[in-house]
């Protein structure tokens, strides 16, 4: 049986920020399916130790002169053992995992995160784990970096699997960090965790595992060019022999529209249209919206930053407002990109309902009360919510790019008289192409058949975790 120790920054429904925690609430579970022997270790953030069934302590290591504890514990009704990094003065605050209650990222990440590397590798060694020891330790992004590195000092050690999910985050500190880190000297070079005279987390985990993947196959091209190698191209290209491209999958228990408890009406494809439709009345209802039957909603969720495109979402609405369309906003994020959509809800009364912050219930309700569902994003990884969409058999509108492009199939012709289509896939990340890609999804909304084809073609796809968790356990082996 293989043995794998996955460590991350977040993972449901212990903490979440974005779609790596929905990763790592999801995958392991499906491992566990395939008879790996599995343990999930996270920071003990304020209020996680509660979620967890009877947690007990296992172990304890110092670490920089730090006593840390470490706990054993499961969610109710999961087959996932947690362990949490527990020292309450760098991971019980309040504030999200990596920012203050103001948002601004806190000041001692360097520290929290390279010390969290650090017990990693430890507990992949044996200590404080009660003696258990991994064939395998998979870390995820960069606050786990460091952790590959740790392990390559172990000749014996485990092999040691990186997973990005977003390479514009390198996880970038001052040399001074790095100092403070007592980091091995060795280790600031071009060929370890240097970048451009600052050091990198990110670039530790690319140059010191064994095993690179992405969360699709189109980023993990795309990440070995300029366009979006975010300065790491030419490592990722000189590591090209190491780089995999596997695709997230969803929890398609927790993401579904016939059971899910959020919704005002659960529906399966044999009763789409009642059950749509009444979540669409919900949904306007909720962000006061008019029950425009002329209308089509237009969902959008999401960090609201330049990423996901919703600069260009904000600099479209002259065109967009002249399509029949309601637009329906929840994120957060960037607060000028807020300003902005909060003057433009008031701007455009009853044809834009706008919710500032994270809700996962109304994420859900979005998703089921929505026509169409809109990522303009100028890159992604892989993303969620389009998959999610497709469930919940509402049409997703992406740019063509990264695991947008690789998950939904453009509405052409061919497609639409084969049955294959499952959304609109637009060619530029820009005003034109967004304002292009709504209106051919109004347009289509607006054919019966068209409609009713993309939605059923959607909710037919199998988007659980099953394949990819099959391809990882290849690579663990």
């Amino acid at each position: 049986m293989t043995r794998l120790l996955f460590a991350a920054s977040e993972a449901v429904p212990l903490v979440k920020t974005g779609g790596l925690a929905d990763v790592a609430g999801a995958l392991p579970a499906a491992l566990i399916a395939l008879g790996v022997d599995v343990r999930v270790v996270l920071p003990a953030y304020r209020g996680c130790l509660d979620k967890l069934e009877a947690p007990t302590v296992i172990g304890a290591m110092t670490v920089r002169g730090q006593s840390f504890r470490i706990w054993e514990g499961r969610l109710a009704g999961s087959p996932v053992i947690h362990w949490l990094v527990d020292y309450a003065p760098l991971y019980g605050r309040d504030g999200d995992p990596y920012h203050d209650p103001q948002h601004r990222p806190w000041s001692d990440n360097a520290w929290r995160f390279g010390c969290f590397c650090e017990a990693v590798a430890r507990l992949a060694a044996g200590e404080g784990s009660g003696g258990w020891k991994p064939d395998v330790v998979h870390c995820h992004d960069w606050q786990t970096g460091l952790v590959p590195a740790w392990l390559k000092l172990r000749m014996a050690g485990p092999r040691a699997v990186f997973t990005i999910h977003n390479l514009a985050y390198g996880g970038l500190f001052p040399r001074a960090a790095f100092e403070s880190l007592g980091l091995p000297p060795g280790w600031w070079s071009i060929d370890g965790l240097e970048f451009y005279g600052q050091m990198s987390f990110l670039k530790a985990g690319l140059v010191y595992s064994d095993v690179i993947t992405t969360v699709s196959p189109r980023y993990a091209d795309e990440i070995r060019t300029p366009a979006f190698g975010c300065g790491f191209e030419g490592v990722l290209d000189k590591l090209s022999a190491r780089v995999h491209g596997i695709l997230n999958g969803i929890d398609t228990d927790a993401w579904n529209p016939a059971t899910d408890a959020q919704l005002a009406q659960t529906y399966s494809s044999s009763t789409l249209k009642a059950g749509k439709l009444a979540n669409r009345h919900a949904l306007q209802d909720e962000l006061r919206l008019p029950r425009d039957e002329a209308m089509t909603v237009v969902g959008m969720i999401g960090r609201l930053t330049d990423q996901k495109g919703f600069d260009l979402v904000v600099a479209a609405l002259p065109e967009l407002m002249k399509l029949p369309v309601q637009l329906a906003i929840l994120g957060a994020g960037d607060k000028a990109l807020e300003a902005e959509l909060a003057i433009a809800a008031t701007r455009y009364p009853g044809r834009i309902g706008l919710k500032l912050g994270y809700d996962d219930q109304l994420a859900r309700r979005i998703e089921a009360g929505s026509d169409l569902f809109l990522m303009p994003s100028r890159f992604e990884p892989c993303g969620l919510n389009q998959m999610y969409s497709q469930r919940y058999g509402t049409v997703p509108v992406v740019h063509r790019v990264g695991g947008l492009a690789d998950t939904v199939v453009d509405a052409t012709p061919r497609t639409l008289k084969n049955g294959t289509a499952t959304g609109v896939v637009f060619e530029d990340a820009d005003v034109g192409g967004i304002v292009y890609g709504v209106s051919r999804g109004v347009e289509l909304m607006h054919d019966p058949i068209a409609r009713i084809g993309l939605q059923h073609s959607g909710m037919s796809r199998d988007f659980s975790w099953a394949a990819s968790a099959r391809q990882y356990l290849a690579l663990y082996r």
